[in-house]
């Protein structure tokens, strides 16, 4: 039975964990012992229905740990999940978590295959395995949900492998055997254009949170109907009624990163578009706080940093920098927040009873409407029309 080595718990390393560890002995590693400790004890860290069913329910060859070599000695594969945030200073992705495990590989003299499942600029993979000198190295594009992470890999849309070689195909094995889905499209390429792949599907999906947004504000400031614009447009099949709900702006771990470091693999090559997509989602945000501060509340609650609906992720969620942007007008906020255990957040009051908070705000801002808002409807700013996504 294989050894493979997951480095990271995140989204991404936690449902691969859980989908291989089915058929092979894996080993977890991440830097907080909570969250170490409570996937031994088979509690998910995070908001995700099928890990929590898989935890319960499924008898995983699973361990997580602090340390790294008790993971990556006789490991088979090495699978890199760890974070690559956007460095604004740099204009760049920050990809030193991925190339600290890559040197720890490369110090240990491991013979072993290694995945990068994180998300890396155009030609990162090419150049790591020259700067290492190491021919190991493979890239796969993920394409997960919040919350759906493990579901995506059972019922994944296709498995993007970046070499065309058997290593490649073994790795292509051991993501399908564990999915439930059948008949799974599997692409081999190279590494660069897997990069590629998944920079490109993000951003599109941005152009279309974005190009829905803004037909949401020409309607709003024009007095129409946003839902039966949007219903007549996505009724056509070529553009589909489908990923077309209002937001506040897109948000989450990976279209805001995604989108600007496309952005930058851009530079001296020709584009309009790919920079339109990035400050449209600003706009975005700009619209929402002048609207909200055109109503003149004396104190704004925000119903909710996660954004989605069966998410407890606010990483980079649209609604914080809403919040900055009402500050910086001199708007008192509170929040409510239920996966938060502060009494502040970024210098607003956080409110654990939701009765207080509901009597307490002038104007309830949420990015999705919930039931609990109900009683309170007349004083609620969404632009939400199907509370979901």
């Amino acid at each position: 039975m294989p050894k493979i080595a997951v480095i990271g718990a995140g989204y991404v390393g936690l449902s691969l964990a859980t989908l291989l560890s089915q058929n092979n002995e894996v080993v977890l590693v991440d830097i907080v012992s909570e969250k170490v400790d409570k996937i031994n004890n088979r509690i998910s860290p995070i908001k995700d229905k099928y890990i929590e069913e898989y935890f319960q329910m499924k008898d995983l060859r699973l361990k997580a740990t602090l340390d790294y070599e008790e993971a990556l000695k006789d490991a088979q594969y090495v699978i890199i999940s760890t974070p690559t945030n956007y460095d604004e200073e740099k204009g760049f992705f920050d990809t030193s978590s991925v190339e600290e495990v890559i040197k720890k590989i490369k110090e240990m003299d491991l013979d072993t295959t290694i995945l990068i499942k994180s998300t890396v600029p155009v030609g990162f993979t090419s150049n790591v395995r020259e700067k290492y000198k190491m021919d190991n190295i493979i890239f796969s594009p993920e394409f997960l949900r919040e919350g759906n992470a493990l579901y995506d890999n059972l019922y994944p849309s296709r498995i993007i492998i970046g070499e065309k070689s058997k290593k490649a195909e073994e790795l292509a094995k051991l993501l399908t055997e564990g999915a439930l889905k059948k008949d799974i499209i599997v692409k081999f390429m190279n590494s660069s254009e897997a990069e590629a792949v998944k920079l490109f599907a993000n951003t599109y999906l941005a152009l279309r949170v974005a190009y829905f947004n803004e037909l949401d504000t020409y309607s709003e400031m024009n007095g129409l109907n946003t839902q039966d614009i949007l219903e007549g447009v996505c009724t056509d099949p070529r553009i589909g009624n489908y990923y077309n709900n209002p937001s506040f702006g897109y948000g989450g771990y990976c279209l805001p990163k995604d989108t600007k470091q496309l952005l930058a693999n851009y530079e001296g090559i020709p584009q309009d578009l790919i920079g339109a997509i990035v400050k449209s989602n600003e706009t975005r945000k700009d619209h929402i706080a002048n609207m909200i501060e055109a109503k003149e509340p004396s104190k704004v609650g925000i119903y909710r940093l996660a954004m989605k609906k069966d998410s407890d992720n606010f990483r980079k969620a649209a609604i914080i920098d809403v919040i900055k942007k009402l500050q910086e007008k001199g708007i008192d906020i509170i929040i409510y927040e239920p996966n938060l255990s502060l009494v502040e957040f970024n210098g607003c009051r956080v409110i654990e009873n939701l009765e207080e908070f509901l009597s307490d705000s002038d104007i309830v801002i949420a990015n999705r409407m919930d039931e609990q808002l109900e009683k309170v409807k007349q004083k609620v700013y969404t632009r939400d029309l199907y509370s979901k996504d």
